[in-house]
């Protein structure tokens, strides 16, 4: 029987205390791990995207690259990493933003998108936003014009979407 988009948060796993005490970690490899769940979140990202006009998708390291490329191989478009300071090769744009103890640099190569390129941005998780925050302000370096913001995750209680007021958001599951 094939799992369904909204049985998905079945499937994810509760940490406590990781990474530090505290935090509830919503660990996804327990989704990952089964085929038909990584699948549904695939297939179901991909319904709620639906038919959007897009150019490129790009994907924060590291989970947001598991759902970002399969993404992008199934809309026939590009994917293009977006790497933590000093990991990619060629000349880059950068953005340092903000995390909830100090602050963190983030990397996209200068040719990775087009001018008015039609972007999806995607990653596993929304919470803060600071993240996704720092990624829209690489792909506007670069002139770039978002189409979506979609995450497989939503923690809602830490309001990472009115950070990304303005932007068209979708998700799958909600805590």
């Amino acid at each position: 029987m094939a799992v369904q988009a909204g049985d998905l948060a079945a499937k994810i796993r509760d940490v406590p205390d990781f990474p530090k005490p505290g935090i509830l970690f919503k660990d996804i490899t327990t989704l990952l791990k089964d085929g038909a769940s990584f699948h549904a979140a695939i297939d179901g990202l991909l319904a709620k995207i639906g038919k959007r006009p897009i150019d490129a998708v790009v994907g924060m390291e590291s989970r947001g690259f598991i759902f970002a490329a399969p993404i992008a191989y199934q809309l026939g478009v590009g994917f293009v990493p977006v790497r933590k300071l000093g990991k990619l090769p060629a000349d880059v744009v950068s953005v340092e933003y903000d995390l909830e103890y100090g602050s963190a640099t983030l990397e996209m190569h200068k040719d990775a998108i087009k001018p008015g390129a039609r972007v999806l941005i995607v990653d596993d998780l929304l919470a803060t936003g600071g993240t996704v925050a720092g990624t829209i302000e690489l792909v506007k370096q670069l002139k770039g014009d978002i189409v979506a913001l979609a995450f497989l995750i939503e923690l809602s209680a830490l309001k990472g979407r009115e950070k990304l007021a303005g932007y068209d958001i979708v998700t799958l599951v909600s805590y």
